[in-house]
């Protein structure tokens, strides 16, 4: 076990190493170091059998399917009776010894293993029937593909994103109603993909929970004999302790206090049988198998005030009302806010300014009010938008009333489009994500682009805002001073216009000598004279400044900003009329996305798909066994490396 936990150490700075070395920012380690630390790894995979999905020794390749295959399970997958009470556990436990462990919130799968080797991979499904994911299990952070066993090994885990990458993914995510909920949704969503590349870059990591089956070897009949056992073979197993009756309360104690510090999301504890034989012969209920038993959380609740109903507006239009109470300690931090959802909770727990209000946190993490004690009746539902002030209205969606914005212009409506203006290849203003957007447009501070430079009117309310302070603030105004100089091709691809990304920008601010004026009374049929730019993208272009109020706005924008010409470009269209596509990793560039810059700078097309209409793939992996290059073969398209893009470049 102590060499499985040195694989993993090793895995991972070799793998830290070569992403610093390859991205350009510098080297951990020499190269002979680095050799020699994979060669231990390479030795260490060798002796124990054990090679980890993330191990920089193999190359997973990267496909994309059509469909996820369902299949049906062996024996139906039965969910575990539950209880609140702790008195509960003790009077399942008996006389027995019990593993207690975290009962993972993600999604549980079923692998096989057959003669060393990860051979299947399939979720749980309704029980009964399951999808097929053995093509994204491969990239699960933590999982081994190659074990010493060589047997049929069948267990089963879960799969779950801790708290941390939650927070990451959704924070790139522009359109706040494609966000996901929770972490749960989002290791679903991430596991079900079709492409399991988007499954890679998600670092969903696998945690065993149960083993069904390994022939032919002695457990000495016990389940903790059994996780050791995984654990041997390169398995992270689910955190579990022994006990007996008299210690569960305690144990229960110690698991609830360290859960509000675990990235990972957990919605109980589970209680199972260590002896496999006395498990087994209790057999199962219709619903529940009798071996194991579930513990959910019992929810801490305080009492406190209601001081405010704050409406706040989203980008769909929606106003959501968050309830303000008094501050109340609850599982070890102070909470004062919570959403409501909508009008209709709102009405059901008839929820008024200084009502006495009972709050918890769902499975220990999510504010909510249980119940209200005085009921004084909802009042001053806001009739006009809190930003812009526009009328508001209420609409039934499905079983629920909620309040909209009736202001299609409204400021929070378009906070996406602050997050493209702001973004590395428009204005380029580090310290802005969308969280923090969203906080200055709802306080007011924000209500055009030109806004953005003048947030010093906002200094103080800024820095004592939560996650802010004196250092955020001039940090903040420096990146944005900094912005100020930029060139309108940036700008033109900032404003978010469908259809024009930055090379089309710079193609047509190119076309007009970067004159702004030029550029703003461009007609339909000037731009189609441009090469690339087709009908749809100047009749976006030209419908875009055809608005006044967007007009008037690039303008109050372009006063704040100091515009640079571009060098003319003296390098030649040399790849007009060719695509590309880019794949895998890049050597000499950024990234990829550098790479496709320069391409189109000189004519050529980047796109991601391998077709009829493609000259080359570049894949620095030209004997890769990925579905690109299987197709690009298929089609005979040529798979050239990065050395011999540049061997073209140069020529």
């Amino acid at each position: 076990m102590e060499e499985n936990k040195k694989m993993k150490e090793l895995v991972s700075l070799l793998n830290k190493a070569s992403k610093e070395y390859y991205s350009g920012s510098g080297e951990m380690m020499s190269n002979l170091e680095f050799d020699k630390l994979y060669n231990e790894l390479l030795q260490m995979e060798k002796e124990s059998g054990v090679v980890l999905s993330n191990s920089p020794t193999i190359n997973v390749g990267y496909e994309t399917l059509s469909s996820l295959p369902k299949e049906r399970h062996e024996s139906p997958m039965l969910s575990l009776d539950k209880t609140k009470e702790v008195d509960d556990l003790i009077t399942f436990a008996g006389e027995q010894e019990v593993l207690i462990s975290w009962k993972l919130d993600g999604l549980t799968i079923v692998l096989t293993y057959r003669d060393g080797a990860l051979y299947k991979a399939v979720t749980r499904g309704n029980g009964e029937v399951g999808e097929v994911v053995t093509n994204n299990a491969k990239v699960f952070k933590n999982l081994p593909l190659s074990i010493p066993y060589q047997g049929e090994l069948i267990l089963r885990g879960e799969a779950i994103i801790g708290y941390r990458d939650f927070e990451r993914i959704n924070e790139g995510i522009e359109d706040v109603d494609a966000k996901y909920k929770n972490p749960r949704n989002l290791c679903s969503g991430s596991v079900r993909q079709l492409n399991n590349e988007i499954t890679a870059k998600r670092n969903v990591q696998f945690f065993a929970f149960a083993l069904v089956k390994a022939d032919n070897v002695d457990f000495k009949n016990s389940r903790w004999e059994q996780f050791n056992w995984l654990k041997s073979q390169g398995f992270e197993v689910v955190e579990h302790v022994k006990a007996t009756a008299t210690m569960i309360p305690a144990e229960v104690q110690d698991f609830s206090r360290r859960i509000v510090k675990n990235d990972f999301p957990s919605d109980g504890l589970v209680l199972l049988y260590d002896d496999i034989d006395y498990g087994n012969s209790l057999g199962r209920t219709a619903k529940f198998p009798r071996n194991a038993f579930a513990y959910k959380w019992e929810d801490e609740m305080k009492e406190t005030i209601l001081k405010e109903i704050e409406w706040s507006p989203s980008r769909t239009g929606l106003i959501n009302p968050v309830a303000i109470f008094e501050p109340v300690e609850l599982e070890g931090t102070t909470v004062s806010r919570a959403s409501v959802h909508n009008i209709s909770v709102l009405e059901d727990l008839k929820l008024g300014l200084g009502d006495h209000i009972l709050v918890y946190k769902a499975n220990m993490i999510i504010p909510q009010i249980a119940e209200n004690l005085t009921k004084s009746g909802v009042k001053d539902i806001p009739s006009h938008c809190p930003i812009c002030e526009h009328a508001t209205m209420i609409k039934q969606i499905s079983n629920a009333k909620a309040l909209y914005c009736t202001n299609e212009e409204c400021q929070a409506k378009h906070v996406g489009s602050f997050v493209h203006l702001v973004s590395r290849d428009a204005l380029n203003i580090d310290g802005l994500s969308e969280a923090t957007l969203t906080k200055f447009i709802l306080h007011g501070y924000i209500k055009e682009y030109a806004d953005l430079f003048h947030l010093d009117r906002y200094q103080e309310e800024i820095e004592t805002m939560e996650g802010f302070g004196k250092k955020s603030y001039e940090n903040l105004i420096n990146n944005a001073n900094k912005a100020r100089r930029t060139n309108l091709a940036s700008v033109i691809y900032g404003l978010g216009i469908p259809n024009v990304g930055l090379a089309n920008a710079k193609i047509i601010c190119k076309d007009f000598g970067y004159d702004v004026e030029k550029v703003l009374q461009a007609t339909r049929e000037e731009l189609i004279k441009i090469d690339t730019i087709g009908e749809v993208i100047a009749e976006g272009f030209v419908g875009y400044f055809k608005n006044p109020e967007k007009q008037e706005r690039f303008k109050h924008l372009l006063a704040e900003l100091d515009l640079e010409k571009p060098a003319e470009n003296e390098n030649q269209q040399i790849f007009e009329n060719i695509n590309f596509v880019i794949t895998g990793d890049v050597e000499h560039f950024k990234n990829r996305k550098e790479m496709k810059e320069l391409i189109e700078s000189l004519g050529g097309k980047v796109t991601g798909t391998v077709t009829g209409k493609t000259n080359y793939l570049i894949n620095n992996n030209v004997t890769s066994t990925s579905s690109k290059n299987k197709k690009a073969k298929e089609l005979g398209v040529p798979i050239i490396s990065e050395e011999e893009f540049l061997t073209m470049l140069r020529s």
